[in-house]
């Protein structure tokens, strides 16, 4: 007979609270997918890339694991204690009718433990199947798929989602089982309604409205214009600030909801009801609506601004498959050739290509050796110009100040050959430079210059501005000089200058760098992919002991980014949607429950079903309105704070576009919340309809 109430009672459980057993699914799948992330194609590919970078992020998992065990443990210890408080009166019947309370004890866990098991059956191997799933689309997405794919599950993953699942579970309801088995029967016979907190003077709601909107507008201010940054206690500051004007915010709003309830609709029945019912609630429940909205915010943040960043990184520029460096071994350039050649690699390449890069040797005044102060007297004029204009910002203002300061420290500056620099341009599509005997281009590489300080310089440049070049006058022409002059990061330049080559041998004295660049040949590739083509050349080239970087190098870097991104911060704000979505939902409807004696009251007055789904289904589109809108508002600035801080500048330059992602991203979540919202009315739905029924009399 036990096990029958116990299977049961599970059974019931499970379907009654079916919000909360999806929540708890959704948390074992995503729980799994982060432990599995070791074991994925991506992740394996990365792990010869990037070992350093992909073994830190490893290491960091079992944090988050363990934080967001403990941001569940109190979730579910939370959303049960209201399960259990609504059935209390079934309690204090087990008792009546003679069963023990060490039985009464053990029948709840035993229900816990069948749900939990329940649970994990059911998510664990859709939470498998998902990340086979998303191991497959990655690899496929980033031309990994051919290289050979292999099973991401994990024994271990699985292993470890289960233990801690139940360990949260099982100490969650320990703690609650307890509590209910103590309390006395007449206690739990009797009915609990929620306590009405006392209401104050309407001022005081007014003061604290108006102070928790002057709170976010101050913290909003800060996080925009990167002040937040600047130190540990200013980050605190904004912190506070943000928390503590929405918890302000949220406990004003009682005021502006009171205002509405006093509004006469004529034609809308239960109007006055219904902001009442939103108005008590808010009362009684502020504090936990303002918690769930920073929840709701953070999962906002963390998602758009996650999907942004990866999908920024995942865009990297790829013209070069290869780069040979001659300073990196013995051998010249012309010997890589002809090493390449002997080992039947050079058909590989559909096009082989010298890069020359060097210093200048024709002086020792490495001070003096480039000035170029018609530049820097433009960018300080740009500067006045949009000081004294009616639609300047302090952003161009910062951004003119620190490129003056860039251009000022680069004195002696890297060259870079014509010849070599124009055949990267026709690998790449774009036009060849042309210029003549005294003249010269800027190059900032790509990890260097930002959209703002290009178009700044491209600007200046087209006045054809002069400079010295070792006590000669040259003349800066065409546009600043972006692409990449090899595979990966052998060579970064902050800035340097591109010369005919005669200027180039003369200023270099004939000592400088080559790196010989490649690239494959249609044909190699054309079979297996890129992937696999440069996978299979590069052991080649370790058994030939020739020196090189290719593509999958850089490749690489960009994955350990996206994966980065997108994987932390998607984990983490489905976790914190879950919690927030979860203790909303669980809170109205337990409210709603509280105050079922209202509803009855209102059906012997007349009211029927439709009037009191009306009415219920908007106060669950205020209840959840509110938290939500209000977090929508704040993710916009939220994650253009994000963004200004983690970034660099040159990554800054798209502000524009990821922040149009992430505002996408931001929609897309509000989508989820609108699925939420309906399956909530769902339930109260069908609460409703049996409050219907009469009851009866006991």
């Amino acid at each position: 007979m036990f096990y029958k109430l116990v299977f049961r009672n599970s059974r019931r459980e499970r379907k009654e609270n079916g919000l909360f057993f999806s929540s708890l699914l959704v948390a074992i799948v995503a729980f799994y997918i982060i432990l599995s992330l070791p074991y994925q194609d991506v992740m394996r590919f990365l792990a010869r890339m990037e070992s350093d970078a992909v073994n830190r992020l490893l290491a960091m998992i079992p944090a988050f694991y363990g934080l967001t065990l403990c941001l569940m443990f109190f979730l579910i210890y939370y959303a049960s204690r209201f399960q259990l408080e609504r059935r209390r009166h079934e309690f204090g019947v087990y008792l009546m009718s003679g069963m023990r309370r060490i039985k009464l004890f053990a029948l709840l866990l035993a229900e816990d433990f069948q749900n939990s098991v329940a649970a994990l059956l059911l998510g664990l191997p859709i939470a498998v199947l998902l990340s086979e799933l998303i191991s497959l689309l990655t690899a496929r997405l980033v031309g990994l798929g051919i290289i050979g794919h292999q099973s991401s599950f994990s024994l271990t993953a699985a292993l470890e989602t289960a233990a801690g699942f139940l360990l949260i579970k099982f100490a969650a309801f320990l703690i609650l089982s307890g509590k209910i088995s103590r309390q006395e029967i007449g206690t739990l016979l009797a009915d609990q309604p929620e306590g009405v907190r006392p209401q104050k003077p309407w001022p005081v709601y007014a003061v604290a409205l108006i102070g928790g909107i002057g709170c976010l507008a101050a913290a909003y201010t800060k996080a925009i214009r990167g002040l937040a940054w600047y130190h540990i206690m200013e980050m605190g500051r904004t912190l506070f600030l943000g928390t503590a004007g929405t918890f302000l915010l949220f406990w004003g709003l009682r005021l502006p909801l009171g205002l509405l309830a006093r509004r006469k609709k004529s034609g809308r029945h239960l109007h006055v009801f219904h902001f009442r019912q939103l108005q008590e609630t808010v009362i009684s429940r502020s504090g936990a609506l303002a918690l769930g909205s920073l929840l709701l915010l953070a999962a906002l943040c963390f998602f758009g601004a996650g999907v942004a960043i990866s999908r920024f990184y995942g865009e990297a520029e790829h013209i070069l498959d290869y780069t040979f460096v001659e300073e990196w071994g013995e051998r010249s350039a012309e010997e890589i050739r002809q090493a390449l050649q002997e080992q039947g690699l050079e058909e590989q390449f559909s096009h082989l290509f010298e890069v020359k890069v060097g210093y200048i040797r024709t002086t020792e005044d490495y001070e003096h050796a480039f000035e170029m102060k018609p530049v820097l007297e433009a960018l300080d004029e740009l500067q006045h110009s949009s000081d004294t204009s009616a639609d300047s910002s302090e952003d161009s203002w910062r951004n003119g100040s620190s490129l003056q300061n860039h251009l000022r420290q680069y004195t002696y500056p890297h060259l870079i050959a014509l010849s070599g620099y124009n055949e990267l341009l026709a690998a790449a599509g774009l036009p060849e430079l042309m210029l003549g005997e005294k003249e010269a281009a800027l190059f900032q590489d790509a990890e260097f210059a930002n959209e703002e300080d290009v178009e700044l310089l491209n600007t200046i440049l087209k006045t054809r501005p002069k400079a010295q070049l070792d006590g000669q006058e040259i003349t800066l022409t065409g546009e600043v000089q972006t692409a990449s002059i090899v595979t990966d990061r052998s060579i970064t330049l902050a800035l340097a200058l591109i010369l005919p080559d005669e200027a180039f041998d003369y200023y270099t004295q004939e000592n400088y760098d080559i790196y010989l660049n490649g690239i494959l040949a249609e044909e190699a590739y054309a079979h297996d992919g890129l992937m696999a083509a440069i996978s299979s050349l590069n052991e080649k080239l370790d058994a030939a002991g020739l020196p090189y970087e290719s593509y999958l190098q850089n490749m690489g870097r960009q994955l350990f980014y996206m994966v980065a991104a997108s994987y932390i911060t998607i984990y983490l704000a489905i976790i914190f949607l879950l919690i927030a979505d979860t203790m909303i939902g669980v809170q109205f409807l337990t409210g709603q429950r509280k105050t079922g004696r209202r509803y009855r009251t209102l059906i012997w007055l007349g009211a029927d079903y439709r009037m009191l789904r009306q009415s219920a289904r908007k106060q669950i589109n205020w209840y959840f309105g509110i938290p939500t809108g209000i977090a929508a508002c704040s993710s916009l600035f939220g994650i253009r704070a994000l963004l200004n801080g983690l970034l660099s500048s040159r990554v800054r330059s798209n502000m524009s576009e990821m922040m149009w992602i992430s505002a996408a991203m931001i929609v897309a979540l509000c989508m989820v919340e609108y699925l939420y919202l309906a399956a909530v009315k769902r339930i109260s739905d069908r609460y409703l309809q049996g409050l219907m029924e009469p009851e009866r009399e006991e």
